[in-house]
């Protein structure tokens, strides 16, 4: 390692003398020139296959901000279809997914060890990304928990309140549980082949966490993702590992230990105070609100202000509380990070 990274500093819980900056979607439809890369690759899913375009637009962000992190274009929806589920992505509308509710439809699925035929592009991104990356930008790869996965290929879309999940998992547990196993074990071997094809982070996104009840969290949400943690440990035992239960409220404490991540990200609904408190237990991320990145002006100044001193006696990441929104403008992340580094 040449230079410092800063991301990595703070996932060992060091305190930095300014944190480490990155945006969840910071490649994504707010940029013109991802759009245009997006128009010549033809559709999104084309987009995340296509090696070359895909790293592309991971180093876009980069190239404008200067972040310290890239992370792998790509969308929790791949495993899924590399699972064999039909997976499409709809304009204006998001993703739709053939089912899985029944035990015939989880035993049509492929068997783990065939995903990577898929997965192929994915990996290779992260191999070009790792050779184009300047020295003190680190490379994150990330996969959705099982969970949230899970709702979707229930459900075959994103839905507000994940009914339909919620409705197998106490009507047909057998098929549920079943599903989420084979989740799990697609998505240890997708982030083992990131970490071999040169990520340094990992991040896994629980979207969904918040909709569980204290008793499926513990089930559904932590004992997977402490799966996954122990199996990447096992044989990457320094890799550094990001966590974002959305939602968790107060669960967010205890949570690192309980599922052995180094980092918890959080939403924006929580306070500064709670994120106090939660950065005596681990390095934590996030939260500003991504509608700042919409809005601008002092209102951005002053909260971005106040989350980076509030968070500078511990080991802070600095992001937003969810992805940053397509109608956001650059030149407000520009005031964030001028805000950041001064």
């Amino acid at each position: 390692m040449t230079e410092e990274k800063l991301l990595i500093k703070a996932l060992e819980g060091k305190t930095t003398s300014k944190p480490p900056v990155w945006l969840m979607r910071q490649a994504g439809r707010y940029l013109p020139e991802y759009r245009a890369t997006r128009a010549k690759a033809g559709d999104f899913l084309s987009l995340c296959y296509n090696s070359e375009l895909a790293a592309k637009v991971s180093l876009q962000p980069i190239d404008r901000f200067n972040f310290d992190a890239a992370i792998l274009f790509a969308d929790i929806l791949l495993i899924p279809q590399a699972l064999g589920v039909q997976l499409k992505f709809v304009e204006g509308e998001g993703p739709r997914l053939s089912t899985i509710n029944t035990q015939r439809e989880l035993n049509n699925l492929r068997p783990v060890d065939e995903i990577d035929a898929t997965l192929l592009p994915v990996y290779e991104t992260v191999r070009i990304l790792k050779s184009r990356l300047p020295n003190h930008v680190a490379l994150i790869g990330f996969a959705g928990a099982p969970w949230t996965v899970a709702t979707y290929m229930i459900a075959g879309k994103g839905t507000v309140d994940q009914s339909p999940a919620h409705n197998l998992l106490k009507h047909n547990n057998i098929v549920f549980e079943g599903l989420l196993e084979k989740i799990t074990a697609a998505t240890i071997n997708y982030l083992l082949m990131q970490i071999k094809s040169g990520a340094e982070v990992i991040q896994i996104f629980d979207s969904w966490a918040g909709s569980l009840n204290r008793t499926d969290f513990e089930k559904y949400c932590i004992k997977p993702i402490n799966t996954i943690i122990s199996s990447l440990k096992k044989i990457y035992p320094r890799i550094p590992i990001i966590v974002f239960p959305r939602g968790a409220q107060q669960r967010y404490l205890g949570f690192a230990k309980k599922t052995g991540a180094q980092s918890v990200a959080v939403d924006q609904n929580i306070s500064l105070e709670f994120m106090k408190m939660l950065q005596l237990e681990t390095c934590v991320q996030g939260n500003l609100d991504p509608t700042l990145m919409v809005k601008g002006g002092n209102e951005l100044i002053d909260a971005t202000k106040r989350l980076r001193d509030e968070m500078a006696g511990g080991p802070h990441i600095f992001n937003l509380g969810h992805g940053i929104t397509p109608d956001a403008c650059p030149k407000h992340v520009e005031l964030m990070l001028r805000v950041l580094r001064d």
